[in-house]
């Protein structure tokens, strides 16, 4: 897989940080959902690369206790992939589409 499609869709969620995002009892929950269409070649390209090879993508370094974490949701036609990634694997761009909401 070299790129994703326009009709793929891609869900981020950015779990833990000091306050625990994402995590059984948090009141606060970061995600974003973005279809294939509107990524960037280089957003699509990282983000085939990461679901080819995810065991590199989450063994890449964090940035300490309070690192976040990313679990990507990638729907195709027929299919569904979920990987978590180290915050480095993934591009700032795509870090930067994730809103915080409280719930």
């Amino acid at each position: 897989m070299s790129e994703l499609h326009p009709d793929d869709r891609l869900e981020i969620e950015r779990l833990g940080g000091l306050a625990g995002m994402g995590l059984p009892g948090s009141h606060i929950r970061s995600r974003a959902v973005v279809e294939g269409r509107a990524l960037s070649a280089e957003e699509s390209q990282s983000v085939a690369a990461l679901f080819a090879n995810p065991s590199t993508a989450s063994a890449a370094e964090t940035t300490g206790a309070d690192g976040f974490r990313y679990k990507l949701t990638l729907h195709r036609r027929d299919d569904c992939q979920k990987i978590e990634v180290s915050e480095a694997a993934l591009l700032l761009s795509l870090q930067q589409r994730v809103q915080d909401e409280l719930i």
